[in-house]
């Protein structure tokens, strides 16, 4: 039976890769509680080891003295997660996008695009250290703009 309560939690890690294992595991299984189908915890499951590897790698430049810190709210509609890592941040729209050009024929660089498929908002904080994403069950209609 599902939680009819929401519930907001924070987790703060080393920032090394294995951490990552850990926080998935706690987060997860909340999902799981709250009825989120198996395609829900897959997209969730992605798109936070993605943020977390991109805040190791990048944000905090694999210095495992860095912390990151996993914020999330979690209700039966819906997943909240934000990812802080102590990097100095970078311009989520100076990223090329991986789909085109040289950068297709590169390893690197899908992190954010894959972020965006699975997840319904991704949007980041001015300084560009803080990724947020929400997953919703039932999708938002689309807006005409």
């Amino acid at each position: 039976m599902a939680p009819e309560t929401s519930i907001r939690s924070s987790i703060v890690v080393e920032g090394i890769p294995s951490a990552i294992v850990e926080v998935c595991r706690q987060i997860l299984s909340k999902l799981e509680d709250f009825s989120f189908s198996k395609e829900d915890i897959f997209a969730v499951h992605l798109a936070l080891e993605e943020a977390f590897s991109n805040a190791v790698t990048h944000g905090n430049k694999m210095d495992p003295r860095k912390e990151i810190r996993i914020d999330y709210s979690m209700d039966p509609d819906k997943i909240g997660i934000s990812v802080t890592d102590q990097g100095n941040g970078f311009k989520p729209e100076a990223i090329p996008d991986p789909r085109f050009g040289k950068k297709l024929y590169e390893p690197d660089g899908r992190g954010l695009l894959l972020m965006q498929s699975y997840m319904d908002v991704v949007e980041f904080n001015e300084q560009g250290n803080t990724v947020h994403m929400i997953r919703y069950k039932e999708k938002p209609p689309l807006t005409e703009g």
